[in-house]
């Protein structure tokens, strides 16, 4: 019994804390954090992925390969 509740105390605060602090926000927004951090290989990427796929976004602007920007 004593196991269980400790189990359950455990599994309810496991996830609490979920989210960015703020003082956490300026290392998360440095350009090193990206995945590409090259601006022009990132707009290469995004040039060829569009031209293959006929689609538009996943890096913060909107868009879909149905036509309805």
């Amino acid at each position: 019994m004593l196991w269980s509740a400790v189990f359950l105390c455990a599994l309810l605060s496991g996830c609490s804390d979920l989210g960015v602090k703020p003082h956490q926000r300026g290392l998360l927004a440095k350009d090193s954090m990206l995945l590409v951090p090259d601006a022009v290989e990132a707009g290469l990427d995004d040039h060829i992925y569009f031209s293959k796929e006929a689609t538009s976004g996943g890096r913060g602007f909107g868009g879909g390969g149905c036509g309805c920007n």
